[in-house]
């Protein structure tokens, strides 16, 4: 388990950060972390592979919700 002063290392060290927005770091096992701004949000860990099941579980959830609305509009 990290230290705090590692995560908040990781978090400030601008190589962890792609693009300036997309989190990846191997060494940090966490799936959700906090933007560069906490106070903004968090985003995921591209990292971690289960961060892509999160996407698509999420994506799933979101189509299946969109789709069930156009049904029963139509």
């Amino acid at each position: 388990m990290p230290t705090s002063e590692e995560i908040q290392h990781w978090q400030n060290d601008p190589n962890n950060w792609k693009w300036g927005i997309f989190y990846f770091n191997k060494r940090d096992q966490r799936i959700f972390v906090d933007k560069r701004i906490a106070w903004t949000g968090i985003t995921l860990n591209f990292a971690n592979p289960k961060s892509y099941v999160v996407i698509v579980v999420a994506t799933s959830f979101f189509w299946f919700i969109i789709s069930m609305i156009e049904k029963n509009t139509t």
